[in-house]
């Protein structure tokens, strides 16, 4: 069964092809993967595609997703990158969608029902559910009535205890399906499910806090495999601080910047989920690794938003540690979590009290492997693991396939 997966961001797709005759216990490796930058140049589209050691890269002059997905796919099955004869080898579509409401807590056939609930929850994840409803129709005008699947981010901490996802607001804003979504899902529930095997004990038995650290930022308490606290709320604004995004911030700033400074709606948006977070508090970039070489030239200001970034960091770790009433272990992944080794350690650091000990030499060293990095003695153990989404993604479309089938 050949599942092409598509996990389309705001200024990124990446895609994968994955040939699967039995599940197996660990990820293969794709038979083809390709992804398109959009943020290099305005008006065009990197295109690289990967397979069995061959390499290409093209730039696009266009905007258009339509046509730049289109461009990228017929790489499958044509030119140097072919791994299939013809596009109808594809069984099935998977795509990552970020906001499924109340409504979509597993994965699910693409319908025009289903379209248009991603489309209206566009408004509670602008920078995300356009692109991924323009992911689904992109395949529809290239592949036909393909089947597709919508894999949900929000699913997972659908079985969120009520006293985690209810806000204190009045009742009548909670009938409106105002509470805490929650997002990273799938990240979430792939490293819980890799942490269980890492330590070689089942899930149902583990209490996990999983640090999803990338540009976007979340924490999830996982107990019996199940999301039962996380950090992003209703919106993916909420919680950590994150690249460009502030994460929680006391709702009175807002009332004040609307009332006393003029501020508009749109203007607020813009700076808070574009120009806050590490960008907004170090002034240079969203990015850890230009706050990190800062840090080393002596900036003031990105030492600061690295602080700040580590104590929100800590403070919610905390806050997990109690929903869970224990910690079995400590998960880091997503580009930070996995390659920054000072924000592991600074987070870390804050619960020496509780016996966690970081293996400092583990701790520095790069792998792709994903791996234990607590010393022998730690009451709790820390482990990085690669997420793996896209693999995630294939494995609930065939799961869906197989249960429906």
């Amino acid at each position: 069964m050949k599942i092409l997966v598509l996990n389309a961001g705001s200024s990124s797709q990446k895609s994968c092809l994955y040939e699967i005759e039995t599940l197996p216990d660990t990820p293969p490796d794709p038979l083809w993967e390709g992804s398109i930058d959009w943020t290099h140049q305005q008006g065009t589209a990197e295109l690289k595609v990967e397979m069995q050691g061959k390499s290409i890269e093209q730039q696009l002059s266009t905007s258009d997703r339509t046509a730049a997905t289109e461009q990228l796919l017929k790489t499958i099955w044509s030119g140097e990158t072919q791994v299939i004869n013809d596009p109808s080898e594809i069984d099935l579509v998977g795509h990552r969608v970020v906001h499924g409401g109340a409504d979509y807590q597993q994965p699910t056939l693409v319908t025009p029902e289903v379209k248009a609930a991603i489309a209206r929850l566009a408004a509670l994840a602008p920078a995300h559910n356009p692109a991924n409803l323009a992911g689904i129709e992109a395949i529809e005008q290239l592949l036909g009535d393909l089947p597709q699947v919508a894999v949900f981010d929000t699913a997972f901490h659908s079985q969120m205890p009520l006293a985690a996802a209810v806000y204190p607001l009045p009742q009548e804003w909670i009938d409106r399906g105002i509470r805490r979504y929650g997002f990273h899902g799938i990240s979430h529930q792939y490293c819980a499910q890799r942490a269980a095997q890492l330590l070689d004990r089942p899930l149902s038995e583990l209490r996990l806090i999983t640090c999803h650290l990338g540009n976007g930022c979340s924490l999830a308490a996982i107990r019996d495999g199940h999301s039962v606290d996380t950090t992003m709320g209703f919106t993916p604004l909420d919680g950590l601080m994150m690249g460009t995004r502030s994460g929680a911030v006391d709702p009175g700033i807002l009332i004040h910047l609307l009332r006393q400074e003029g501020f508009s709606v749109d203007r607020l948006d813009r700076m808070l989920n574009q120009e806050s977070g590490l960008k907004g508090v170090s002034g240079l970039s969203g990015d850890m690794r230009s706050i990190t070489k800062a840090i080393e030239q002596g900036n003031s200001q990105a030492q600061l938003a690295f602080d700040v970034y580590l104590h929100r960091l800590r403070s919610n770790i905390g806050a997990m540690s109690a929903s869970l009433g224990g910690v079995d272990a400590l998960v880091f992944t997503a580009g930070v979590g996995e390659n920054s080794a000072a924000v592991r350690a600074g987070a870390c650091a804050a619960f020496e009290w509780l016996g966690l000990k970081l293996d400092v030499e583990k701790n520095q060293q790069r792998s792709p492997d994903d791996r234990d990095i607590a010393a022998a003695d730690s009451t709790m153990r820390v482990l990085i693991i690669h997420t793996q989404e896209d693999w995630a993604i294939a494995q609930a479309c065939w799961n869906l396939h197989h249960t429906d089938g």
